[in-house]
């Protein structure tokens, strides 16, 4: 099946570095990799059930959306637990530490998934609560 995308000129150049000097033999392969890790990240993401520690990593440009960032911080205090914070330049590093269901720390990552000025938002749940 054919499929169009529109990805920055940047984030593809560095792609394409990336699959060629792996060794793969065309940027069509790589895309089918990339969207299967993606898949599988997806569902791991949302196999974990009931309480959980997490740790939500993710980077944004601050001027565009700090202001909604604090909003959704808020709305989710109920897991927030502490958040670190660093700047560089006009982009920021933040770290979540999360405590609570899974699914609503499930939705937090995917609200700040939602945000165009967030470059990548990681997510690793530490363990499930006993």
């Amino acid at each position: 099946m054919r499929t169009s995308l529109n990805v920055p000129q940047e984030v593809l150049d560095s792609f394409d570095e990336t699959w060629k000097s792996e060794g793969m033999e065309s940027r069509s392969r790589a895309v089918r990799e990339a969207m299967q890790e993606y898949i599988e990240r997806h569902t791991r993401l949302e196999e974990i059930k009931g309480e959980a520690v997490a740790a939500i990593a993710f980077d944004y440009e601050h001027t565009l959306v700090i202001g909604e960032l604090h909003t959704i911080q808020h709305e989710f205090e109920d897991v927030i637990g502490t958040t670190q914070h660093m700047h560089h330049g006009d982009w920021c590093l933040e770290t979540i530490f999360c405590t609570g269901p899974a699914n609503r720390i499930r939705e937090l990552v995917y609200q700040l998934r939602d945000f165009d000025a967030v470059g990548r938002v990681n997510v690793m749940f530490l363990q499930p609560v006993a």
